[in-house]
């Protein structure tokens, strides 16, 4: 049996993975991080700890007790936590801290060669989870008109520019113009500033053009169709084959209902 720590953030994505990890006979060690990962993890893992993000050496004593080789990074961290006061005798936690580059890439990567100097592997969740990558195509009953095929369009080579540069991975257009573009706040906010400015508008989200699937998988779900309904967007069009729709079954039947339409490129 395939034994796995699930390092878990929050959203919804941590749980379906455990749960489907296991239906296919992997053991799930859930490791979740406190204050942003669902209290409901420890019902779909073998077994669940409970961590504060700033508690790296704790961490690391945890894949030695549990014999840890592989592990998964899963859901939404707050990246406030790289600027948080820590212990000045964690060099682990320093080494990321300290950085001059706090970008998502440059944490990601020292993280996961802090993991791989201790002999263990960071893998990627596509395994369990391709059933969550849409493929192209229009998911709702509402098409979008050719005005907002149009911002698709420009927000598409926009948001992928800013992607490459990593700024962010999501950019609302209205009328070819960017409205809002993600930076360090994350995807809700970015929607919710660009409400204050107008409505009707076209939230695009893509991958970075060099995606590392072991821990750059963006993720859209009920969750983001309910903030682009409260904040009178219309379309959310995110590129295929490159990112997760969980709960794709709610999130369309949210659309439905609330006339908004959802693209994938």
């Amino acid at each position: 049996m395939e034994k796995i720590a699930l390092i878990a953030g929050g959203g919804r994505l941590p749980i379906i993975f455990a749960e489907k990890a296991r239906t296919q006979g992997a053991k799930i060690i859930g490791i979740g991080i406190k204050g942003m990962a669902s209290s409901d993890l420890g019902n779909f893992c073998n077994r669940t700890h409970w961590l504060d993000p700033r508690e790296i050496k704790k961490l690391f004593l945890l894949f030695i007790i549990e014999r840890i080789k592989k592990v998964v990074m899963l859901g939404k961290v707050d990246k406030s936590i790289i600027y948080a006061k820590i212990n000045k005798n964690d060099k682990t936690l320093n080494i990321l801290k300290n950085s001059e580059n706090k970008s998502d890439y440059a944490i990601l990567e020292k993280v996961t060669s802090e993991f791989e100097k201790r002999g263990i592997k960071v893998i990627n969740g596509i395994e369990y989870l391709s059933d969550l990558l849409p493929s192209k195509g229009v998911l709702t009953k509402r098409v979008p008109t050719q005005k907002e095929y149009d911002d698709i369009s420009f927000g598409f080579k926009t948001a992928k520019e800013i992607a490459r540069t990593d700024i962010g991975q999501t950019i609302v257009i209205k009328d070819k113009s960017v409205v809002s573009i993600e930076a360090m706040e994350g995807t809700d906010r970015t929607i919710e500033r660009a409400a204050k400015l107008c409505t009707g508008f076209v939230v695009v989200k893509v991958s970075r053009p060099q995606q590392d699937m072991r821990w750059d998988v963006p993720v859209v779900g009920p969750e983001t169709i309910k903030l682009i309904v409260e904040n009178k967007g219309k379309v959310l069009a995110m590129e295929e084959k490159r990112m997760f729709l969980v709960e794709k079954e709610a999130s369309i039947e949210l659309a439905d209902k609330n006339d908004i339409s959802i693209v994938v490129m």
